[in-house]
């Protein structure tokens, strides 16, 4: 795991000290050692998180005369196997690393060494021969990679700071206060994109070309298959993942949140290993939201050796501190524990596992059901909505009252709008109100477009697809990258891998969601590893009681963050409008704790990443 950044220009040599700068901003995500590559016109760099080959594996790696030289963020699980038979071939290694595997394997087979790669990468390839630079990015997109092209220079990086910035881009604002996260290829920068996964991005004499080289979803449904044989494959599939995914020269933890994802990963990862698997876990005081007794009892079962910390509700005072770490605006509010937990797993191991993924692949999402409800009562369900809107807010975890109001206002709609309505943050008009501009920008083009490709498959197939392709690269998996990063921990997603995702994107979809039940194989393949509470219990997620925190001690935080004075100086916002955000979710009107998140989260990470504004934060004032 690693920051990488470079520079290529047809201006001339590139600075020395400029790509030293720009490596410098990346030095959480790579503490142990630092390299560059300079070339005439082009640069590249690497901060390094050593898990493999601790001593050999220092980066840039290059070939035996150095006109191919690497840069990588990520971890190859098939780099033994590819190793062994590039060696076949006839190439030679210096180090046991996966990077030096791109290396050689550029060499023998070009671009179509993407398609052969198991694992999460973002990797720079320096062809000297060519005098050509090659980006690419994992098809599933589980590590970043932003690029900046101004004239004939390209810059990319891990991360947007270490690129120079330049405008908001508007319709990118527009799409976060839709979305709660800036969504690829956009950035919060109007000069800044972000390659999309799955893709390349080629610099050779100053003119650029981004091909895709794999597309992740939906397969033929696998429909006569017996259910019992489909639950031993499943199982099967995940621990050989798993098996894969705990390959390192340090430590390996896992972040367990109590549910049956992080179970499954934990009890996995104890059977596959031979010492004592570290497990970690946040809870909250709020019994709606607290899943430490079912993460402790895993941790005991397998004998793991376990920590676990519980959060206050001043934990949100930490908000400055995500802004901190994230290097766009990002308002999921799962963020707060997913940093935290990985601040304490950072203090034990160096590589940790967690369960995302999960719920697309296999249906853990209540708005599937909300999905395939609509089909039958959305008619129905519409009708209802005035009465539903007159119920009081409740500040519970996905409370009836939230839920019930969001399947009304959406049961009507089609099928892919309904879908994105059970999740958006703010409609369009509201959106209007905020900013005090009408937009011609649909932040569902990319959602319209990906869906119109799986037109031959089940609509919860292709709702799922969305989700896969859309929502957990733009959202959960950037949160997990930044909020682990930000402690120099190594984040692996084992259901993030093709031996899992093949054999999920084939299931038919009784296999994931019928009635009210959800992740319906997943939970049958997990019945023999897991506690029967934590198999079939209800879903909670690895969200924040933000409602009740809102209506409570933080909301003079709120308040003074989202003063008038502020948001006149930032100039993005309306006060007027975002008062009466604050006021409704106060007065319990309505649940409007995810707006007000990404409200928060705009302003302090503008303040913090443009206005260069700082604040002091002790995490031990937030923890138990």
């Amino acid at each position: 795991m690693c920051g990488i950044c470079g520079i290529a220009s047809s201006r001339g040599a590139v600075d020395p000290e400029r790509l030293r700068r720009m490596s410098a901003t990346l030095f959480h995500r790579g503490p142990d050692s630092e390299g560059a590559h300079l070339d005439g016109p082009v640069g590249i760099a690497a901060r390094r998180l050593a898990i493999i080959d601790l001593t050999g594996g220092d980066q840039p790696i290059s070939n035996e005369d150095g006109t191919v030289v690497v840069v990588q963020n990520g971890e190859l699980y098939n780099y033994r196997e590819l190793m062994h038979e590039l060696e076949r071939a006839g190439h030679r290694f210096r180090s046991r690393c996966d990077t030096e595997v791109l290396v050689h394997g550029y060499e023998e087979w070009g671009p179509r060494l993407w398609e052969r790669l198991r694992g999460m990468f973002a990797v720079a390839v320096w062809d000297g021969r060519e005098r050509r630079l090659v980006l690419a990015r994992d098809r599933f997109g589980i590590k970043p990679l932003a690029y900046r092209v101004e004239g004939e220079e390209l810059s990319f990086s891990s991360e947007l700071d270490a690129l120079p910035q330049g405008e908001i881009d508007l319709d990118a604002l527009e799409a976060f206060l839709a979305f709660n996260v800036v969504p690829a290829p956009l950035s919060i920068f109007k000069e800044i994109r972000k390659l999309p996964p799955g893709h390349t991005l080629t610099w050779q004499d100053g003119r650029i070309s981004i091909d895709r080289f794999a597309r992740t979803g939906p397969l033929p449904a696998r429909h006569d298959e017996d259910e019992a044989e489909l639950v031993e494959e499943c199982r099967a599939r995940l621990r050989d993942s798993v098996r894969a995914h705990l390959i390192a020269d340090v430590p390996v933890g896992v972040l367990l949140s109590g549910g049956v994802d992080s179970g499954a990963l934990t009890a996995l990862a104890a059977e596959e290993s031979s010492e004592a698997v570290r497990t970690f876990s946040i809870g909250f005081e709020e019994a709606s939201f607290n899943e430490l007794d079912g993460a402790r009892a895993v941790a005991e079962r397998y004998e793991t050796l376990h920590r676990d910390l519980t959060l206050r509700p001043d934990a949100a005072l930490l908000l400055p501190a995500l802004a901190d770490a994230f290097d766009e605006p990002f308002a999921d509010s799962s963020a707060l524990p997913t940093y935290l937990v990985s601040k304490l797993a950072a203090e034990d191991v160096k590589v940790a596992l967690s369960g995302e993924g999960a719920d697309e692949l296999f249906g853990g999402y209540y708005t599937y059901v909300a999905d395939l409800l609509a089909e039958r009562f959305g008619p129905l369900a519409a009708r209802a909505r005035p009465l539903v809107d007159r119920l009081p807010s409740s500040t519970r975890k996905a409370s009836l009252d939230y839920r019930l109001k969001r399947f009304t206002r959406a049961a009507g709609l089609p099928p892919l709008e309904r879908h994105h309505t059970y999740k958006e943050i703010f409609a369009a008009d509201v959106r209007a109100e905020l900013t005090g501009r009408r937009s011609d920008f649909d932040p569902l083009t990319g959602y319209r477009e990906r869906f119109a490709q799986t037109e031959e498959h089940e609509l919860l197939t292709r709702l799922q697809d969305i989700d896969f392709g859309l929502y957990l690269v733009d959202d959960l998996l950037t949160k997990t990258d930044r909020a682990s990063m930000a402690w120099s921990l190594e984040a692996r997603v084992p259901f993030m891998d093709t031996v899992v995702t093949n054999f999920a994107f084939s299931l038919p979809a009784r296999h994931k969601v019928r009635g009210f039940s959800k992740k319906r194989l997943l939970r049958k393949a997990m019945e023999p590893l897991l506690p029967h509470e934590i198999v079939h219990g209800k879903k909670r997620g690895f969200s924040i009681p933000a409602a009740a925190w809102l209506r409570g001690e933080l909301e003079p935080f709120a308040r003074e963050t989202l003063s008038t004075d502020t948001l006149r100086r930032q100039g993005f916002l309306q006060p007027a409008a975002v008062t009466r955000v604050i006021d409704d979710h106060v007065a319990g009107r309505e649940d409007l704790s995810r707006q007000l998140w990404g409200l928060l989260a705009f302003t302090l990470w503008y303040e913090r990443h443009v206005e260069g504004v700082t604040r002091d934060v002790s995490l031990e004032s937030v923890l138990m």
